[in-house]
């Protein structure tokens, strides 16, 4: 059982490689697509779709928020283990099912996914400029997706970043333990798909103002 793509850290799992340990040991691999689906994959399907390998992992489960925008989740698989599921599972069975507008908004998503790539195409821009402009006022920004971390490691200090770049009118929240492992304080930078450049290159600006501030760097 793996994230595709971590909330924290903003990596991405060696799916490929734990797909193959799957298989050697006859094995369900479960994969939770939560923070790449609408953004990974040539029609947005997630991490498993843009390594070709979604026909070989048994479980998918995802949530129709985050890129979605929407609310809810989902889970899919084999109609064997779906109807299992849907029979077994007390986490389904006891909980009150989506009301019908957010089904239709979740489809909704899921056509301006499918039709326009582009917004996925945007999004992995602004982010590799977002994190090339942090590296290059000397932060720590790591990662290799749309989810930016700008290690920081002491707690107070990563408040007072925070704090710091709000007064300029950018958010991008501390988080600390137990979230995180102690010592490993940081900021979770996300940008979105219609961020202009001129909007980023303000935003590094203050990043670059406020942990001079904050004595970051």
């Amino acid at each position: 059982m793996t994230d595709s793509v971590f909330s924290m850290d903003g990596d991405r799992a060696p799916l490929a490689a734990l797909v193959a340990l799957a298989e050697d040991y006859h094995s369900w691999l479960l994969v939770d697509e939560a923070h790449a689906t609408g953004v990974l994959g040539p029609r947005g399907a997630g991490l498993a779709e843009a390594e070709g390998l979604t026909g070989r992992i048994a479980v998918h489960v995802g949530t129709l928020g985050k890129a979605l925008g929407g609310a809810g989740a989902y889970v899919a698989g084999a109609a064997e283990l779906i109807a299992l599921l849907v029979n077994r599972a007390r986490s389904f069975v006891y909980t009150t099912g989506l009301a019908p507008a957010a089904v239709a908004a979740a489809g909704a998503a899921l056509d301006v996914v499918a039709a326009e790539p582009d917004r996925r195409h945007a999004l992995a821009r602004n982010a590799a400029q977002l994190r090339e402009g942090l590296r290059a006022h000397g932060l720590d920004a790591r990662g290799d997706s749309h989810i930016i971390p700008l290690m920081v490691g002491d707690n107070r200090r990563a408040l007072a970043l925070a704090e710091a770049l709000f007064a300029r009118d950018v958010h991008a929240l501390a988080i600390r333990p137990p979230t995180v492992p102690p010592g490993t304080a940081r900021l979770r930078v996300t940008p979105m798909a219609t961020h202009s450049a001129t909007q980023l290159e303000r935003a590094l600006d203050a990043f670059g103002a406020a942990a001079r501030e904050s004595g970051v760097i």
